[in-house]
């Protein structure tokens, strides 16, 4: 049997502002269900007599925390008054401090490690530093058992130094930014998550391996994530929410898979100078459901960009926006179908009256059976099963043409929800279907994907704006997945007996558009020439936004 997955919030810094933390917390819980837990790096308490009196309401039990909190210990002298021990100690009802350092292990066998403080720069240390031999302490219990393979969670006040070689860079400037203890730490600990603050800012990493490829055995990755403050101004991330099953009930197979966009570890020196690692292809999917091709089906544009027609779905750049180079270098052809291929453009079986625009890499096409008149697809014109098939070129232009549609909807008042079902499919279908802004707010529409997908025993599953999908879903792997016109994403790794009709049943109940007749597209047939209106239609209206009409 399947272990169930802990739900897990990490915060950055509260600095006293609990109740707005707490507020947030609540919020979330009333849309997304319960969470197990809330972790706090950085500073907790403030200094200001508003945040003096704010925490005394929880100390004397005037009011509570919503969930189990555990935070850090302090980070400047002024707020160690707040912590009556070192060891770590309940502070509150449902509000406990770890400590100074140690391994916190719950019944579940989640297993988190913590650091408080910040380094030590002199002797004796200060009650909010840690030093040499907080760490040691920390480190040679765990590191010396031959059973040893990492940790579930590491908290820091501080970050690693260094951290984001090899990978993204963080809005901040480097120079001063983190401490080598901390790094070398997160070296040794191999922690599944990491979480610190104290910067100000959000920053995920990229995903990066604790292992030497052909060299060591296969390895789980990490990923270091950096949380802003509470209610900061700039409206920076500072909380992040995340579903972990711990490591010791993991299957090793599943524990170790590496993410498309694994990067380097960023702690150890590379083996060989100027030595680069490059990712590994994309594979050939060989896990994912067969082939039900009955969907929705779509069509060709006839008249305007009659030159695509002729790359038939290779991905050619036009030679308009070449690069000055006589000889461009041409990306590797798309994988082929299996079969008869209702969406690849140079198919035979497309229906040549649905489509609306045509670009260098993507289309866009009326949905068969349209939820609402204006209810697109958004596909590869060659053959790729799911976004994180993608090469990179087609993703670019496919986000051009999301970008396109998004400003289009809002000027019409309209907000845009976009989904994709990988699963019983062989062609990218990404669902592009409008909502009146007057009928709902984006809240209601996530909170109606969240509660029909509880009714349906499923965990839709919150993930960061800016995380690409192939960090959580390796190509081959089922999934449905859902962009909220606020950049939110919501996501679910299919298992089996999935409900097809998922996203349409969602958006037509009473909640959203409140038309539940046409949640079935079966059910929402015209006939050729209703089809030919509505697309010529929406080419019409979406004139002004397509990028592919400019010259």
């Amino acid at each position: 049997m399947e272990e169930k997955p802990l739900r897990v919030l990490s915060c950055g810094d509260v600095e006293g502002r609990i109740t707005a933390l707490f507020n947030r917390v609540n919020t979330i819980q009333k849309k997304s269900g319960q969470f197990d837990l809330l972790l706090c790096v950085g500073e907790f308490f403030g200094t200001s007599p508003e945040a003096e009196a704010e925490w005394e309401a929880y100390k004397s039990g005037a009011k509570k925390a919503p969930i189990h909190t555990y935070v850090l210990g302090a980070t400047s002298q002024e707020t160690v008054k707040y912590f009556p021990s070192s060891d770590g100690c309940e502070l509150a009802e449902n509000i406990v401090c770890l400590g100074r350092r140690g391994i916190f292990t719950g019944a579940s066998g989640l297993q988190i490690a913590y650091v408080s403080g910040r380094e030590a720069q002199q002797e004796p240390a200060p009650a909010h530093c840690f030093t040499a031999k907080d760490l040691t302490s920390l480190l040679t219990p765990l590191v010396s058992s031959s059973k040893f393979k990492g940790v579930d969670i590491l908290l820091t006040s501080q970050w690693p130094r260094g951290v984001w070689q090899y990978g993204n860079n963080p809005e901040i400037d480097t120079k001063f930014c983190g401490v080598s203890s901390v790094a070398n730490l997160a070296e040794k600990l191999k922690p599944r998550y990491h979480f610190a603050a104290l910067e100000g800012v959000h920053y995920e990493r990229l995903p990066y391996r604790n292992h030497v490829v052909l060299q060591e055995n296969a390895q789980h990755v990490s990923r270091f994530i950096a949380l802003a403050t509470v209610n900061n101004p700039a409206k920076k991330k500072y909380l992040y929410a995340f579903n972990i099953v711990p490591m010791k009930c993991m299957d090793a197979v599943e524990l170790v898979k590496q993410p498309q966009d694994v990067t380097e570890n960023p702690y150890r020196k590379p083996l060989k100078e100027g030595k680069k690692y490059k990712p590994p292809p994309s594979a050939v999917d060989e896990q994912e459901e067969p082939v039900s091709q009955f969907f929705f089906d779509l069509g060709q544009k006839k008249q305007q960009h009659h030159r695509h027609q002729q790359n038939q779905g290779a991905g050619r750049k036009r030679q308009s926006e070449g690069d000055g180079s006589s000889q461009p270098k041409q990306p590797r052809k798309p994988p082929q179908p299996t079969g008869p291929c209702w969406f690849c453009l140079a198919s035979p079986e497309v229906e040549k009256h649905l489509v609306i625009s045509i670009g260098t890499h993507c289309y866009m096409a009326m949905a068969k059976g349209c939820l609402t008149p204006d209810h697109v697809l958004l596909l590869p014109i060659g053959h790729y099963q799911s976004v994180v098939d993608l090469p990179s070129d087609v993703v670019e232009e496919l986000e051009n043409y999301k970008s396109a549609i998004r400003k289009f909807h809002k000027s019409c008042g309209r907000r845009c929800i976009l989904f994709e079902r990988n699963y019983r499919s062989q062609h990218l279908q990404l669902q592009v279907v409008p909502v009146p802004m007057e009928r709902c707010s984006t809240e209601d529409i996530k909170e109606a994907f969240m509660v029909q997908a509880q009714e349906q025993q499923m965990e839709l599953m919150e993930i960061p704006e800016h995380t690409d999908l192939k960090q959580i879903a390796p190509p081959g792997t089922p999934y449905f997945y859902v962009e909220l016109d606020t950049g939110e994403k919501l996501f679910y790794r299919i298992k089996k007996n999935f409900p097809l009709q998922f996203g349409r049943e969602v958006l037509a109940s009473e909640a959203v558009l409140n038309i539940p007749t046409r949640s079935d597209w079966r059910d929402c047939k015209n006939s050729r020439e209703e089809e030919e209106a509505l697309t010529k239609q929406v080419r019409s209206d979406f004139q002004p936004f397509d990028f592919t009409l400019d010259d």
